[in-house]
């Protein structure tokens, strides 16, 4: 075994060294680090006395919970892989990827037992015996809670190497099938260490945690606080209302928490009489998951008076690429920052695969120790994404001299008009930044004389869609961009008509798609 100790191992020897701390909490109850692993070794004796060992997959379709949590705690104890399932997902689209996945059990909260019912037949690699929910008791299906009390609770005796696979989660399919993502333990691990040093955690800080459990973000963050003996607060992701988690980080005393865009957003608009609680407990924040615009930044940094500010920029592949860090927040704005500790020198390549020169745009290729180790079943696609072992995401980017990064856009949202390359995310930047703009995504629609059309879809604050508005953001991008870059057409939704993958990004080709019918109407 190597020397790294993956999450599970660390988990016994924090109940050892901080036998007082909280370890896991939630609105109703809270246990600390020995009763975590206590409970945590009785759900590894349990799942393995469904017949699973070590390498098998564990599907999950749950909510944030206290118990996910300890799902993927026993799994890693056990050299089980876990398989967490984004639990907005229809039935259908769960199907595919537990059936893809190879999962032989699958734990599921019992308000979704109803669905998956409706595919269980359909998931042959799945034993009648082997579905467990969480929650009250639910037909064909074993009580999670009865299912772990009479499990024993010592250490499962499985030699587990830090090189094992642990996580095989699937990326949220903004082109075609999702993709399975392999992570070994090793991965997270770097991540664990890294990260506690490029920010500054300890063993005292209190994280929140309301992203979905089914992303990887959340898996980072939220086990880097275990790894390192601090506490974290699980709070439904579902169930993100901004004044409620102000409450929570007063009541609680959070000390981090990593939100998207959209929830600091959610925050920022708070009325003013609202505004009551006392945030001063927070150290840090991190803003990842989707582009931050230069306004917002400058507003979460007064709204959260004194607080570091971080911006990360990674994906479920790579990890975390670079860090914008507070001392650079204002010199940098608009930027992901340099590379995180441990990555290999980030390259900008252009479409020769030469590296860009300085100002160029070119596409961002990385490595380092949190990458992952293969897209599952997918070895052509494995290998089409990687460039001499480096890996890219699709995203395009470019450097300045001081050699700091700055994400353009993604290259498949880039938009070809008369020629010239658009990058929405610039124009995103002007419009978004309007105060009568709650939240914004440029796209490209099919057009017979310029080859596609530049269109701003918008969630107006008041929502709505009023003639002055519409001249307000017209005129604003008359005065901070050139011609062919100027929408052409200005779209008005209701903010729940914007699709969004589970951390709150846009997907442009969902709104591509819903438009692209009406393009010559509009």
């Amino acid at each position: 075994m190597t020397a790294w100790m993956n999450l599970g191992q660390q988990l016994k020897m924090n109940a050892k060294k901080y036998p007082a701390t909280v370890a896991l909490k939630d609105k109703d109850r809270h246990f600390t680090y020995p009763e975590t692993n206590q409970r945590v070794n009785r759900l590894a004796h349990s799942l393995l006395s469904l017949g699973l060992s070590k390498g098998d997959k564990v599907a999950v379709f749950m909510e944030n919970s206290i118990e996910i949590v300890e799902i993927f705690l026993a799994t890693a104890k056990t050299g089980l892989i876990i398989v967490p399932i984004n639990f907005r997902l229809v039935a259908r689209e769960v199907e595919y990827i537990v059936d893809n996945s190879d999962a032989g059990a699958f734990i599921v909260d019992t308000e979704f037992a109803p669905m998956i019912d409706t595919i269980k037949e359909s998931l042959q690699k799945i034993p009648a015996e082997n579905y467990v929910a969480v929650g009250p008791t639910c037909r064909g299906y074993l009580e999670y809670e009865s299912f772990i009390a009479d499990a024993q609770d010592n250490e499962p005796d499985i030699d587990v190497d830090s090189s094992d696979t642990w996580i095989l989660i699937y990326t949220s399919g903004t082109t075609g099938k999702p993709k399975g993502v392999v992570r070994s333990h090793e991965s997270h691990i770097a991540f664990y260490l890294i990260n506690g040093i490029d920010f500054g955690f300890n063993a005292h800080d209190i994280c929140m945690n309301a992203m979905p459990l089914c992303h990887i973000n959340s898996t980072f963050f939220t086990f880097t606080f275990l790894y390192i003996g601090a506490s974290v607060y699980i709070h439904p992701a579902r169930s993100f209302q901004p004044v409620e988690i102000l409450e929570i980080i007063e009541h609680e005393k959070i000390t981090f928490i990593s939100l998207i865009p959209t929830h600091y957003n959610l925050i920022l608009n708070v009325p003013e009489e609202e505004r009551r609680y006392d945030v001063t407990s927070i150290r840090k924040l991190l803003c990842s998951s989707a582009p931050v615009r230069k306004n917002m930044k400058l507003a979460i940094i007064d709204f959260f008076s004194g607080v570091d500010l971080y911006e990360g920029y990674g994906s479920t592949e790579a990890g975390i690429v670079t860090v914008l860090k507070p001392e650079d927040q204002m010199k940098k704005l608009g930027s992901i920052g340099q590379e995180s500790l441990g990555t290999d020198v980030v390259k900008v390549l252009d479409e020769n695969g030469r590296e860009a020169a300085v100002g160029d745009v070119g596409e961002l290729y990385s490595k380092g120790p949190m990458l992952f180790d293969e897209y599952y079943k997918l070895p052509e696609k494995t290998e089409s994404s990687f460039c001499d072992g480096w890996f890219s995401a699709g995203d395009m980017a470019r450097k300045d001299a001081d050699g700091f990064f700055q994400i353009v856009d993604r290259k498949d949202n880039m938009i070809i008009s008369g020629g010239e390359n658009i990058y929405p995310s610039e124009i995103e930047e002007v419009v978004g930044s309007q105060e009568c703009v709650f939240d914004c995504a440029v796209i490209g629609l099919p057009d017979d004389k310029w080859g596609e059309k530049v269109v701003a879809v918008i969630i107006p604050k008041d929502t709505a869609e009023s003639e002055v508005t519409e001249r307000m953001i017209m005129d604003c991008c008359r005065e901070q961009m050139a011609g062919y870059k100027r929408p052409k057409k200005i779209v008005f939704i209701k903010e729940d008509e914007m699709p969004r993958t589970p951390t709150g990004k846009i997907l442009h080709r969902k709104l591509r798609a819903k438009f692209s019918e009406m393009a010559k109407k509009i």
